[in-house]
């Protein structure tokens, strides 16, 4: 079972669901492909970003030929799943509901390097935490920069904005207020919820429906442990090539940049890094607090000693680091999404 578990496992059966009712949440379970954790909730809906009736072509700047849809487990544990999806092609949000809804909705980004994005460890386990305190959670599952679509460093962005927007649209179906609407993402999710942040009013995409005539401003946001700057001097290098290209030039690095392009109108933010990153420098989260902060913008940023880079929740626990989620969960207080 554990050898099964590991091995790398397509998700055709999801992606077929998926694309025959394009633009219609699911009942089936949203699976990134292999079994999910035992016990544990798992999301019962899916919305298609870009349905089939709207984008028959594919989801904007779709190439002639969309990548397939892999899913590998990382974990050894049988009991904790670590899955990291790639050649996403029907990008989508999977739904977690809480019993007694608070109002406010998180749209959840997880990281993965722009590689591949670790549905479990940076998504579905924080969104199971958060629902049981009233938050509904939409994990969204992201195209990738490198897989061939047109305007590459865009893509993630066109993604996440239509994401704020169909939340929006269909506040009345989930219980929530379409104003709070927050979005949270780790290391290269952290950066595309910090491009959000900035650049939600960028044209990344034509308007196709109602729902693109909402804002994707979200009401918050929380990069944790968040690449921000594509400068080669504090860059994810990995981040920034799979974004960018190879050898971008200046323009695009200062382009795809947060901490260059906060607007005066950005959204409160609450930034979590640790001193001991050996991944994504700290830097990167003292640069973005340092350009909010010249632009006027509340910013809250806590820096722990120990922590290293991709925690979660998982690596959290029994640390000084392990208090995030609360810090988090009372900042958001303060700003009126809770």
């Amino acid at each position: 079972m554990i050898s099964d578990r590991r091995s790398v496992l397509t998700a055709g059966l999801v992606l077929s669901t998926l694309i025959s009712t394009r633009g219609e949440a699911q009942t089936a379970p949203p699976s990134a492909g292999g079994p999910s954790s035992p016990g544990l909730p798992q999301p019962r809906e899916t919305i298609d970003l870009w349905p089939g009736k709207t984008w028959p072509k594919g989801p904007p700047g779709s190439p002639g030929s969309l990548p397939s849809e892999v899913t590998t487990e990382r974990s050894t544990d049988p009991l904790i799943t670590d899955r990291a999806v790639l050649g996403i092609s029907v990008p989508r949000l999977a739904v977690f509901r809480p019993d007694v809804p608070n109002g406010a909705a998180l749209l959840l980004i997880p990281g993965g390097g722009y590689k591949h994005v670790v549905v479990d460890k940076e998504g579905y386990e924080f969104a199971r935490w958060a629902t049981a305190r009233g938050f509904t959670c939409f994990v969204l599952f992201y195209r990738l920069p490198y897989d061939g679509w047109a305007n590459r460093a865009d893509v993630p962005l066109a993604d996440a904005q239509r994401a704020i927007r169909i939340i929006r649209h269909r506040h009345r179906d989930f219980g929530i207020d379409p104003e709070r609407v927050a979005a949270m993402g780790f290391s290269a999710g952290g950066h595309l919820c910090a491009d959000l942040a900035v650049r939600f009013a960028a044209q990344t995409y034509a308007p196709g429906d109602a729902a693109d005539a909402l804002s994707a401003k979200p009401f918050c946001a929380a990069p944790i442990y968040p690449v921000i700057s594509m400068d080669p001097q504090f860059a994810h290098a990995g981040s920034r090539e799979l974004l960018l290209g190879p050898n971008p030039p200046k323009a695009l690095e200062a382009a795809h940049s947060p901490d260059r392009n906060v607007p005066t109108d950005a959204p409160p933010h609450f930034i979590l890094h640790a001193e001991d990153d050996d991944v994504v420098p700290v830097e990167n989260a003292l640069l973005l607090r340092a350009a909010l902060r010249a632009r006027g913008i509340a910013v809250e940023t806590h820096l722990f000693q120990h922590g290293g880079h991709g925690f979660g929740l998982r690596k959290a626990a029994g640390k000084p680091v392990g208090h995030w989620p609360e810090l988090w969960r009372d900042w958001a207080r303060t700003q009126g999404l809770a």
